[in-house]
């Protein structure tokens, strides 16, 4: 979908904070997989982003074992998973560091998904945000928790020219998987 006649193609930027994480003792910050809990949610992840049709034509994750958790588990909602690079340069990134990594993407992808951690991912969203839809902005000014998910839309003809404010953050949700029920549930239901 394009805007006006002669205007920039439209650009979509998705940035999905990691499922929630374990604290395992010994365990490197890196190194740290998903919770339970974030088991259950990185799937709901790929579902909405399915449901909302946003599969991207590209997707760039930190190299964090949690992160990558969260991309596979996700991506198995797809019947084809989009491709994906893992990119180092997104554990612990701040601001410019992550909008240097979005403006080294092709411009031949529209739809971009990034799934990295807080507070660089927040911080993110926040200062390309010119404007929101609903409360949007509002949402993640309060709290961009685990598994979190915003869609910011732009017209642009390519990646570097998105810069502070130049984004309308369209979208902000947080997918939640359903807890199994465990066993002695089970048992009072058998």
């Amino acid at each position: 979908m394009n805007g006006p006649a002669g205007a920039p193609p439209r650009r979509r930027l998705v940035v999905l904070r990691h499922a929630k994480s374990a604290w395992p003792d010994g365990v490197a910050d890196h190194e740290r997989p998903l919770a339970p809990r974030g088991r259950r949610d990185a799937p709901a992840v790929g579902r909405a982003l399915v449901a909302a049709d946003l599969r991207p034509d590209l997707a760039l994750c930190s190299t964090a074992v949690r992160a990558r958790q969260t991309w596979e588990l996700a991506a198995a909602e797809w019947a084809t998973p989009p491709p994906v690079r893992h990119d180092p340069r997104l554990y612990g990134a701040d601001v410019p560091e992550l909008l240097t990594t979005v403006h080294e993407v092709p411009d031949e992808v529209r739809t971009l998904l990034l799934i990295g951690h807080n507070p660089g991912l927040e911080e993110l969203v926040l200062a390309l945000a010119g404007d929101s839809l609903d409360d949007a902005l509002d949402e993640v000014r309060t709290k961009f928790p685990t598994s979190a998910i915003a869609v910011l839309t732009w017209y642009g003809d390519t990646w570097r020219s998105l810069g502070p404010g130049m984004a309308l953050l369209t979208d902000m949700t947080v997918p939640r998987g359903k807890k199994k029920p465990d066993k002695e549930m089970r048992d009072k239901k058998g």
